[in-house]
């Protein structure tokens, strides 16, 4: 049988849409896309690092030196602290730095407590400094007439305290003086209960006569004070400043000035 041209065309066009419809009819695998990774908020812009930890405070020494001393005598504190925002000594010596020394002047055995502190915790030392009571002083001197001069006494072994340049406070050598100073007076007021001492405050020449009376008054009031800090009775001593106007030395030079900057001590008038 045969087709006819028209036929045949019709019979192929069918064909190929039947074929084509076929094709479109399949459906496409789904293209899958990986979920984007989670987002952390700790509301510090998405920084994970945890926060730094805070130490606790640490006193790594604190020590005095010497440990026993003295009435009179100084003892220096010394610390070392780590990781402290606040530090302080008791005893009313109030707050101090991480790696510092402080020198005391207890008058009896006293404990020293060191505090530091942090956000991290607290730490505290203590150290004692042993007061000893010196010995008491030897029975009181006579002449050979039996008869006492406290004057004599005074102006043959008394030893004057030094001071620096425009300074009041009394130096290592002046305490070693004013200690010596101490038990000859106790001696003198035991032997003479009417004897009474007036410690004199000089200075060098430099500065105004107005400054300078100020200046040796503060002089003789600290050697008084630490005179009674050993001991020395209180209403045997009184004070008085001459400022410049009693040179021991004239020349002007350093070692000169520096006999004329002194507690001086002599009976009272």
């Amino acid at each position: 049988m045969r087709l006819k041209p028209g036929t045949l065309s019709i019979a192929v066009f069918t064909l190929l849409m039947l074929i084509v419809s076929a094709g479109c009819g399949k459906k496409k695998a789904p293209v899958t896309t990986p979920p984007p990774p989670p987002v952390t908020n700790n509301n510090t812009g998405g920084d994970t690092t945890p926060p730094p930890t805070v130490g606790a405070a640490r006193i790594n020494s604190f020590t005095a030196e010497p440990r026993s001393i003295e009435r009179g005598q100084a003892a220096t504190l010394r610390w070392s602290i780590a990781n402290a925002t606040d530090m302080s000594l008791d005893q009313g010596l109030g707050p101090v730095g991480a790696n510092a020394s402080r020198q005391v002047f207890p008058s009896n055995t006293t404990t020293y407590t060191l505090t530091a502190r942090s956000a991290g915790g607290t730490d505290t030392r203590s150290v004692t400094v042993e007061v000893v009571v010196p010995p008491p002083p030897p029975p009181p001197v006579s002449t050979g007439s039996g008869s006492f001069s406290g004057m004599d006494v005074l102006n043959r072994e008394a030893q004057d305290a030094y001071f620096d340049y425009d300074k009041s406070e009394l130096r290592e050598d002046g305490r070693t003086a004013m200690q010596r100073d101490a038990e000859i007076l106790k001696r003198i007021f035991a032997a003479d209960p009417s004897f009474t001492v007036a410690i004199e405050g000089h200075c060098d020449e430099r500065g105004s006569a107005e400054y300078n009376l100020g200046l040796g008054d503060r002089r003789a009031t600290a050697a008084k004070e630490f005179l009674v800090q050993l001991g020395v009775p209180a209403d045997r001593l009184t004070t008085i400043s001459y400022g410049k106007d009693r040179p021991v030395c004239t020349e002007e030079n350093e070692a000169c000035y520096q006999r004329n900057r002194r507690a001086h001590l002599a009976p009272a008038k």
